[in-house]
């Protein structure tokens, strides 16, 4: 337990190094590329995701990583930090605030830390298991709210989220009493820490989920894939648990 307390320190303040690279990019001009899938992609991506990588490299000798500008560097097999430098390219490009760095530790194969570091709102919410979830060192759970129609939905795409499954995603957002798209990281931070209820991606790398199970987790939620399956997978869902099976029935509405 002492060792995941130390790897988590490791995690947050990795972070801190990608928030330094980060911000201030964010604040002045920047140029945009597209990459080979025509995604996004600036200096702030790549240079914090460097920046982190000489971190661990320092600390963690030994540790693998996989990070989603510069792929997969090996390790000793059991340890591998997993990180996501900007996770809302989209949102920083257009100075939305919603944007934040992803840091997760896989140990044989399961995330057992988790960092959440929305910079531009100042928040942070991080996990190791077995220790609970704390938003900027506090500790935080998952709301009470056992209704959909009282649930707060909250998801990164309106219109990718409703192609891929138009009737489920159709009956969820009937039933659910406040539909928003505050997305990407920051809607898996709004239902850790109770300000949520559900958080729905339809496609996802592991770079992407990977911090976020044991945050959602350990902060006494529920998250799967869309079809309830609890291990990472190419789409996501987040719940406070209460209304997690409920969810993954709706989103069934359109399998045969």
């Amino acid at each position: 337990m002492a060792e995941l307390d130390d790897l988590l320190a490791v995690a947050l303040r990795a972070a801190d190094i990608a928030r330094d690279v980060i911000m201030p990019i964010y604040a002045g001009p920047f140029d945009v590329e597209r990459k080979a899938d025509r995604t996004p992609v600036t200096e702030a991506d790549r240079r914090a995701e460097i920046a982190m990588r000489e971190f661990f490299a320092r600390e963690t000798p030994g540790f693998g990583v996989l990070g989603e500008e510069y792929g997969e560097s090996p390790g000793d097999g059991r340890h591998r930090w997993i990180v996501d430098p900007i996770d809302g390219t989209k949102s920083f490009i257009h100075r939305v605030p919603l944007f934040g760095t992803l840091v997760a530790l896989e140990q044989d194969g399961e995330p057992v830390i988790g960092v959440i570091a929305c910079h531009a709102v100042g928040e942070t919410v991080a996990a190791a298991l077995g220790r609970g979830a704390r938003l900027n060192g506090e500790p935080c759970r998952v709301s009470a709210v056992d209704r959909l129609e009282d649930a707060t939905l909250t998801m990164t795409s309106f219109a990718r989220t409703a192609a891929r499954r138009p009737r489920g995603y159709a009956a969820l957002v009937e039933r659910c009493g406040l539909a928003r798209a505050w997305g990407d990281c920051y809607g898996y931070l709004l239902v850790a820490t109770g300000r949520a209820e559900v958080m729905l991606d339809p496609d996802m790398s592991t770079w992407d989920a990977a911090a976020l199970q044991p945050i959602v987790r350990e902060a006494g939620g529920g998250f799967s894939q869309w079809d309830g399956n609890p291990r990472l997978g190419d789409s996501a869902v987040a719940t406070n648990g209460r209304l997690h099976a409920e969810v993954i029935r709706l989103l069934a509405a359109d399998l045969p």
